[in-house]
């Protein structure tokens, strides 16, 4: 998915031709975006854990909206993160263009007004909405012919003549910023809740995703004594395409990483790019312990016997454990209402004394 996944990686770079760009990106990176989106459809794991205070791991594939549904006090004028001033005068018919914002636009209890979603929202509620994209390309002309009243989309959407139509075509059209760490999900949540007239139900339900995500993090342990915290790397994989990446300082998995009491190991090799491709040497500059992969990339290489057949994997302490920790490809980096779920499913794959997701 979200490269929220939304990833560009699963969340950060560029997933498609956007609007507008944070600077000049890497060939590699702009590759990795467009592959990763091409990962993400799916539900999730049906072996998803959850820590004490979340939701059901039985829900794994389905959001939980807030209890009630919200009334929108609309009109609501907001900032749009590509630099405009946008007017939201009716939320009756939504139209979310990331798989990330559609989980939230669903979790704040405005689900019934969604009418189409982007290829990446593979949630159960949004299963049998249309799909407005073509190769995760927005397709304005789906788009409109919906007669929506407000779009989102955030700044990896494109292409751009596609964003131009809708707004040409006096649709209000919003632009958030994507989430690349733990502290951009209640901001991220935020920006969709003022912008459908859900201020409230929007702090409500940054509250309760803090409140899920600070549960897991209690139930991290301390590293035993004389140990320290488990190096891990994240590796993003697509075997029929014969891409093998290693992540760096903002692949957008560190945060995540950090909040499991691991070290990302890439970072700490000092990759400074999001992703570089891997090689020997850098998997045993990187030394991780342990490996954290998307499920569909794993299943791409082989599982586990293919994966330790990439070059230098078989080599790191990781691939000798063979100590592998897989995460949905539709939610590891969406940072939002379901970070949580995600969160646990790390820390009771890495720690699993913890009890995470018992």
């Amino acid at each position: 998915m979200p490269f929220s996944q939304d990833f560009a990686p699963p969340g950060r770079g560029p997933r498609r031709t956007g609007h507008r760009r944070g600077g000049v990106r890497t060939a590699a990176l702009a590759l990795a975006g467009a592959l990763l989106l091409a990962g993400c459809g799916g539900t999730e794991a049906p072996s998803a854990r959850t820590a004490a205070g979340t939701a059901p791991a039985a829900d794994a594939d389905r959001v939980e909206p807030l209890t009630g549904t919200p009334a929108p006090k609309l009109p609501a004028t907001v900032a749009s993160a590509d630099g405009e001033r946008v007017t939201v005068t009716s939320a009756d018919r939504i139209v979310p263009l990331t798989g990330g914002l559609s989980e939230i636009v669903f979790t704040l209890g405005l689900g019934d007004r969604v009418v189409a979603r982007d290829i990446t929202a593979t949630f159960e509620q949004a299963a049998k909405l249309p799909v407005v994209t073509r190769a995760h390309d927005v397709s304005a002309e789906s788009v409109l012919s919906l007669r929506p009243t407000v779009v989102l989309a955030d700044t990896t959407t494109g292409p751009a003549e596609a964003i131009g139509q809708i707004r040409d075509a006096g649709i209000p059209l919003v632009v958030v910023e994507p989430a690349r760490e733990l502290a951009d999900v209640g901001s991220r949540i935020g920006a969709v809740a003022a912008a459908l007239g859900v201020p409230e139900s929007g702090a409500k339900l940054e509250r309760r995703t803090e409140d899920r995500i600070d549960a897991v993090r209690r139930t991290v342990p301390a590293p035993a004594d004389g140990a320290g915290k488990p190096r891990v790397a994240f590796l993003y994989l697509r075997g029929s395409a014969s891409v093998y990446l290693l992540g760096g300082r903002d692949s957008g998995a560190s945060s995540l990483l950090e909040a499991a009491g691991a070290v990302d190991a890439g970072k700490a090799s000092e990759l400074k790019k999001d992703f570089t491709a891997i090689t020997s040497e850098a998997l045993a500059e990187a030394a991780p312990d342990a490996l954290l992969v998307m499920s569909k990339g794993l299943d791409s290489v082989g599982g586990i016997d293919g994966l330790v057949k990439i070059p230098g994997v078989a080599e790191t302490p990781a691939g000798m454990d063979r100590r592998i920790v897989t995460v949905d490809d539709g939610v590891l980096l969406n940072y939002g209402p379901r970070t949580d779920r995600v969160l646990a499913e790390i820390v009771a794959q890495l720690h699993p004394e913890s009890g995470a997701g018992r």
